[in-house]
Order: structure tokens, then C-alpha cells, then sequence
């Protein structure tokens, strides 16, 4: 048998939600034709898609979503007017049919070679191997294929899985030799091939070096809430690509991948500007306003008024047009909007006409890298101005690994500040009075500003004082004031506490006379 050379190909643009950059390695030739995997995240980690013409390796446990990932990207070449073939080995067509169809896709037009049919020729002990060395000399199996194979004239094929030839082939030369008789027979004819396993790389790294990629899809199960996913390239042949690990999750749809956030290559132009809070005297302790593009972190034990005073900044952004987000780690949409409303700075009209968008987020089910890709779709099709993230003890929760807490917040903080929004954390001090109050996380060094919020005793009441600790972009106010939050004024801050000492230990020492102090309402 005679095998086919490469038909020829044309380049097609890909089409997907991310702004993408055709990256190769001289840049004086052509870029490279790409496949599109039908998953934006993936395409974006690549820089357009798969280098057309190749074997890739697809390597993970049971259930990361090799099968489904698969699918999307025979399907997609079907958008594209491309054909496809998913040879199957540990599955059935309709456990295959089945998959899809629980995704809402249709398989009509994917042709499935479903080898499981082939069993008799499975059990004969004269085929072990695909390819003999010499020449194409084909067992009934492998004619089956290449049979489908010249009939269809596919694009793209899957291979699922290698896990069966590995134990058809017996020994690991006979096996290497079935991949590079299969990469070489696909590749003459153009096509693009997806080869599946189960912890290939980790056990045959033949494989690995075999081929033109390798993608290895990983899930973990934590001690509580749901498992956790993420993929990440080891290598891609000839391009470059975005390396480490991205986290993804399985929809209904097929796979979401969330591309790790890079900072770097997010600037966009903004006009330099401060903005209100909508209270002159908050205004004042931070030199007239916070500055486009800074953050703000609001520290300060529970019950002291951090969410209350994000949500006034919250409120006066809509005030201006503008519009802002909330991701409530902590608290209950109804209970947030209610305690606005009880508290004199309510924002229910706002939330209606989507100037404010609250999303209740479960730190049990929501990974890190989803989160950062939530906020950027806000900032980027939403034109959100202003984020709000409460707590970060909640998004501390929603860290698999902790100590990586501030390097990721680092990157969200930087890729915000360079598109111009205004970003708030809340972070709660453990205690609620006296001297050795401390948070579970240092931010404060990553934050452009620092409010702090305290409670102190006086005249036998628990009242509570407010400061800017640190303003990196301009002049503070160094005074101490009291704070008071009471409908229907909302924030009331008081004269600065000059009779006081000892304000932020929780136990002053008074040296005045009581009439500076803000009157209780009746």
C-alpha cells in the first residue's frame, strides 16, 4: 500500500474570546499554521491553537476530561469545515454518542472508528503489532482504521487510548515502534492527532519525546469540596507558549480553562485621576480621594465596618456611571445588600440597573485561577472600574496552596492597576480588642493603601476609630478619627481623636474633654 502525501492546507484565522498573538520562533518567517482546539483558554496558552501536522500526547487520570477535550476539538474542526475521526479503543460509539450528547453536541458528522468491534482479530496471537518494521504490513484492527482513514480524508483524528496498543504491544520496543509508525503515517498525510493515556508521562517517557506536544491534565480532591483541575504544556514543539499550570473545570459545553494571568501583558492606557468615596471626611484621610489604578486594603477586626466602607466607594463609583463588582467570600447577597440598606448606604437601586454586579462566591468549589478569570472578563467586557474582593481570608480559603496567596493576588493587583480600576481587599484581624490583634496574611505591603479600622473604649462605650496607614501614591492624613456607621447617614467620621493616646491598642488614655467625641444618635 501506497500512503498519500500531504494534501495541501490553508492557514485560517482563530477565533476566540482572547486577544491573541501569533508567536514563532524567527520572525521573519511565515506563522504557523494552527489548530484550533475549540477551547478558548488552551488556544490562548498556545498563542492560536496546535501547530497543524502533528502527534500531540494528551496524558491524565480517569475523568480529567481527555474524552471531552477530545470531542471539542473534532468538533471544532467540523465548525471549520475540516473532518475528523475519533478511534476508539477503550469505549464504545455509543458511550461516545452518550458523552456528547450529555454535552449537547451532536456526533453526525464525526466519524467514529469504534475498534472494540474488532475483537476477534484482538484475540489472535499473530497481531500484536500495527506496523511491521519493513514495510506497511497491517493487522485486521489497523486495516480498519486506515480503511476509515482513506475513505474520510480527516483533518483531525483522536486516538483514545494508548493505554490499549501498550498492552497489544507487549514489549516497549514493539510499542514505541506501533507510535512512530502511526506519527509518521498521520503526518505524511497533514493531519493534526490527539493521542490519549493514563500517566504516560510519568511511567513511558518514550511517548513523551515521541511527541510534537504534551499536555497533561491533572485533578486533585481536597480534604473538603470539590475536585480541583489543572493542565499545563511540558513542551510544544517549535512555538512558544504560556508555561505552568492553568486551572479548568468541566461544564456542560466540554472544558472552561482558565489561562494563568500574566500581568505583563496587560497594559492599557488610563486617565490619571482621584476618585471619592462620597464622604469628604473618608476623602480627606487619603489626601482627597485614591487614584485610578491603585488598591486598597481595609484591615481591621470583625464587625468594624471594612465591608460597609468598600460598599460606600461601591456606591459612589454608580453614583458617577460607574460600574463595579463584588465578590462576597464571606457573606450572603441578600444579607450584604440588606446590611447596606440598614446601615444608611444602600445600593439595591444600583445592583437593578447593573451598575453593580455581587457575585457570591463558594471558596469550597472556586479555584484561584477562575476567580482571576472572572475579574478580567468584568474588567474586560463588563468596562468594570471598580473590585471589590471580601475577604481575603475567604480567597485565601480558595487557595490549594496557601503560601502562593501573595504572588497570586500580586499578579490580579498588578493586571487591575494597569487597566486604571480601583481595587478594595477586606482582611479580618483575629481578636476584637486590645493590643495583639493580627492578620492571618500580610497584604499590607502589596496594597497601595492601608485603611485601619479599630475598636477603642471611652467613657464606658465600645466605639470605633478609623486611619490610613500607608498611601503610596500621594499625601495621608496622620490623624486618628473615630467612625461611626448609622442610618440614615451612613458613614460619619468624627474630628480627629488629638485628646486621645493610645487609640489603635484598643485602651486609650483621655486627656480631653468629652464633647469631641461624636454624638450617639437618640
Amino acid at each position: 500500500m501506497v500512503l498519500r502525501t500531504t494534501r495541501n492546507r490553508k492557514v485560517r484565522a482563530t477565533k476566540t474570546k482572547y486577544a491573541l498573538v501569533r508567536i514563532v520562533m524567527d520572525p521573519t518567517q511565515a506563522p504557523i499554521p494552527r489548530a484550533s482546539t475549540g477551547i478558548d483558554g488552551i488556544d490562548h496558552i498556545l498563542g492560536g491553537g496546535l501547530p497543524e501536522g502533528h502527534l500531540y500526547l494528551v496524558d491524565g487520570a480517569p475523568g480529567s476530561g481527555k474524552t471531552t477535550l477530545g470531542l471539542q476539538f473534532l468538533l471544532e474542526g467540523i465548525e471549520l469545515g475540516e473532518r475528523g475521526i475519533y478511534v476508539t479503543l477503550s469505549e464504545t460509539e455509543a458511550e461516545l454518542r452518550t458523552i456528547a450528547g450529555a454535552h449537547g453536541w451532536s456526533m453526525d458528522e464525526v466519524s467514529i472508528c469504534d475498534l472494540q468491534t474488532a475483537e476477534e482479530s484482538l484475540e489472535a496471537e499473530t497481531h500484536y503489532t500495527l506496523f511491521h518494521p519493513s514495510e506497511v504490513e497491517l493487522s485486521e484492527t489497523t486495516e480498519k482504521v486506515l480503511r476509515t482513514v482513506e475513505h474520510v480524508q480527516p483533518s483531525r483524528i483522536v486516538f483514545d487510548s494508548l493505554s490499549e496498543m501498550r498492552l497489544l504491544a507487549r514489549d516497549s520496543l514493539r510499542y514505541r515502534r506501533q507510535i512512530l509508525a502511526l506519527k509518521h503515517y498521520f503526518s505524511r498525510r497533514g493531519a493534526t492527532v490527539l493521542v490519549m493515556d493514563t500517566h504516560a508521562t510519568a511511567n513511558d517517557f518514550q511517548i513523551a519525546s515521541i511527541a510534537h506536544g504534551v499536555l497533561a491534565l491533572e485533578q486533585h480532591m481536597p480534604a473538603y469540596g470539590g475536585q480541583r483541575r489543572r493542565l499545563r504544556f511540558s513542551k510544544v514543539r517549535g512555538v512558544s507558549f504560556r508555561e505552568g499550570w492553568h486551572d479548568y473545570r468541566i461544564r456542560r459545553g466540554g472544558l472552561e480553562v482558565y489561562p494563568r494571568l500574566a500581568a505583563g501583558e496587560h497594559r492599557r492606557s488610563f486617565e490619571r485621576e482621584q476618585i471619592s468615596s462620597g464622604v469628604s471626611e473618608v476623602d480627606a484621610l487619603v489626601g482627597g480621594g485614591l487614584e485610578r489604578g491603585s488598591s486598597a486594603l481595609l484591615l481591621g477586626a470583625s464587625g468594624t465596618g471594612k465591608s460597609t466602607l468598600a460598599m460606600q466607594y461601591c456606591r459612589a463609583a454608580a453614583e458617577r456611571g460607574e460600574r463595579s463588582i463584588a465578590f462576597l467570600f464571606d457573606e450572603l447577597r441578600d444579607s450584604w445588600l440588606m446590611r447596606g440598606r440598614s446601615l444608611g448606604v444602600p445600593v439595591d437601586d444600583y445592583v437593578e440597573r447593573g451598575l453593580i454586579k455581587i457575585h457570591q462566591v463558594n471558596a469550597a468549589e472556586l479555584s484561584p485561577g477562575e476567580l482571576a478569570h472572572r475579574i478580567r472578563s468584568a474588567v474586560e467586557t463588563e468596562d468594570v472600574q471598580l473590585v471589590l474582593i471580601d475577604s481575603v481570608d475567604g480567597y485565601r480559603s480558595a487557595m490549594p496552596e496557601e503560601r502562593f496567596l501573595s504572588l497570586h493576588l500580586h499578579e490580579v493587583l498588578s493586571y487591575l492597576g494597569q487597566h486604571g480600576v480601583v481595587t478594595f481587599l477586606t482582611a479580618v484581624q483575629h481578636g476584637l480588642v486590645g493590643d495583639k490583634l493580627t492578620a492571618p496574611t500580610d497584604l499590607s505591603y502589596i496594597a497601595d493603601t492601608v485603611f485601619l479600622l479599630r475598636y477603642f473604649e471611652a467613657f464606658g462605650e465600645l466605639r470605633q476609630a478609623v486611619s490610613a496607614l500607608k498611601k503610596r501614591l500621594g499625601f495621608r492624613e496622620r490623624q486618628i478619627r473615630e467612625l461611626q456607621i448609622r442610618a440614615p447617614e451612613g458613614i460619619v467620621v468624627g474630628e480627629a481623636l488629638s485628646e486621645f493616646g493610645g487609640v489603635l491598642s484598643g485602651s486609650p488614655t483621655f486627656h480631653g474633654s468629652r464633647p469631641h467625641l461624636i454624638k450617639n444618635s437618640p
